[in-house]
């Protein structure tokens, strides 16, 4: 991330309230802009196209198709990212860059793979069970397939730094999904959900496509060495177990009211809750701004001290160790603080602003009876998050394991006890899961603090590992004959 933190001090340094506003959107367009660009699309075609003039059914359809897809394919690709996001940064670091193709082309073989494993047998049920028509079916499909791709490229580009590239990528394909369907529907008759589908296909596949050839146009060269990434797929096994129950964690709630009598089933295949999905989509939006702000700060200032440390490690004395990792330290624990502070504000301020307007757009009853708890719940969620990040810079894998295994676990256990309460409790399996994360993550980072010296100088080895034969433990024969 080391690449936004230079223009945001160029941005910040002149210190005045129209930077600090400059800073804010650069921040948010290399960060959340994408996903704020699709929803716009999806809010475009809903009302060019009058889609509150279709069917119920066919709304619903079409709303779970989507939301099935983004969360499937994020949930596909959680495994391999972080494994492979590990790798391309040491082959970067170690200028290793014909190495990087065949990362790229194994993880994209496996993404493929593991994704139609689940996607398959599902569209074969929604066709045969649903009565779904196959063309809209496969689709879908399509559309969930390119998904993945576009996820997954995303990781490339992103270790390279081209974050606007990823946000011009997104924005020329959703532009480009809204012309479609507009056309589609309007000129060449086409129904209303299925040309909504097919345009955002296209776009999905446009942003692929463009992520793809400008991967290929960076790197050129190919090792062909496969065998060191499955290596790494072993060695750092739990990095891969974190991501994949933190992204779980994100969703489970929701799967666990999908089971209670609230569910809504759509062509005996599709199952949502409309109320509670859309309270998490709005909770999750209260307080999305805290990714913003903990990639500003990270970027600016812990980055440089981290560094500091580092290099001290690797050639300073001990009194340049001590003095840098305390400072280190000291400025994570106030990081902490800042962004709890901040992130509490503007959750506060958007909070009361969808209480109060909301209502008047809508959208009430159960939806914002739920909203307050989830809105708590994601508030302590994206601290818990920037708690695991810090985990990550000291390589501490069991302490992040340990926080996403405990993150989903409670999550999973509190919503199904919140199932018996009223709505007004349905979030609080998210806020106690989130809240136990955070305190694992916590305590994890303060054992850090005391145990530094030797979680980073006692976990090395002086002999190199090998497999074979052990040798004798006989080191010398105290009686000579």
């Amino acid at each position: 991330m080391a690449g936004i933190g230079i223009r945001l001090n160029k941005i910040y340094g002149k210190n005045t309230l129209a930077t600090n506003v400059i800073g804010m959107g650069y921040s948010t367009l290399v960060t959340i802009a994408p996903m704020l660009v699709v929803i716009g699309a999806l809010v475009c075609m809903e009302f060019l196209l009058d889609f509150s003039s279709v069917g119920y059914a066919a709304r619903e359809l079409f709303s779970c198709t989507v939301l099935y897809i983004f969360i499937f394919s994020l949930l596909t690709a959680s495994p391999f990212n972080s494994v492979l996001s590990r790798y391309l940064s040491d082959v970067i670091y170690n200028e290793r860059y014909e190495d990087i193709l065949p990362c790229y082309n194994l993880g994209l073989l496996l993404h493929i793979v593991l994704s139609a494993l689940f996607g398959i047998p599902f569209c074969i049920h929604e066709y045969i069970a649903g009565k779904v028509d196959i063309l809209y079916v496969f689709t879908g499909y399509c559309g969930y397939m390119v998904l993945v791709l576009v996820f997954y490229s995303m990781l490339y580009l992103s270790i390279c730094k081209d974050y606007k590239k990823i946000s011009a990528f997104f924005g020329t394909g959703m532009v480009i999904t809204v012309g479609l369907s507009y056309i589609l529907v309007k000129k060449c008759q086409w129904e209303i959900t299925y040309g909504m589908l097919f345009s955002l296909v296209i776009g999905f596949l446009i942003i692929a496509a463009l992520e793809y050839s400008t991967v290929r146009s960076y790197f050129r060269k190919n090792s062909g060495v496969y065998r060191e990434i499955f290596r790494y797929f072993k060695k750092y096994w739990m990095l891969m177990a974190t991501n994949f129950l933190y992204t779980l964690g994100l969703y489970i709630h929701n799967f666990v009211f999908w089971t209670t009598d609230l569910r809504m089933v759509v062509a005996n295949s599709f199952v949502c809750v409309t109320a509670y999905d859309l309270a998490t989509c709005l909770a999750m939006f209260t307080n999305i701004s805290s990714s913003v702000i903990f990639i500003s700060r990270v970027e600016m200032h812990f980055h440089e001290r981290y560094k500091a440390y580092s290099e001290a490690v690797i050639g300073g004395r001990g009194m340049d160790i001590d003095i840098t990792q305390k400072r280190m330290f000291r400025l994570l624990s106030e990081e902490l603080m800042n962004l709890a502070r901040v992130q509490f504000i503007i959750s506060l301020v958007i909070f009361l602003i969808c209480m109060i307007f909301l209502p008047q757009l809508g959208f009430g009853g159960m939806t914002m009876r739920i909203y307050p708890c989830l809105a708590a719940g994601y508030f302590i969620l994206f601290l818990m998050y920037a708690e695991i990040i810090f985990l990550y810079y000291f390589n501490d894998l069991e302490g992040s394991l340990l926080t996403a295994a405990v993150f989903c676990v409670t999550t999973m256990a509190g919503a199904l006890a919140a199932t018996h309460f009223s709505d007004i409790w349905y979030g609080i399996g998210l806020v106690l899961g989130a809240f136990a994360g955070w305190t694992i993550a916590y305590m994890r980072i303060r054992w850090l603090e005391r145990n530094l010296d030797e979680h980073i100088f006692c976990n090395g080895h002086l002999l190199q590992k090998g497999k074979g034969t052990r040798p004798s433990d006989k080191v010398y024969d105290r009686y000579m004959e």
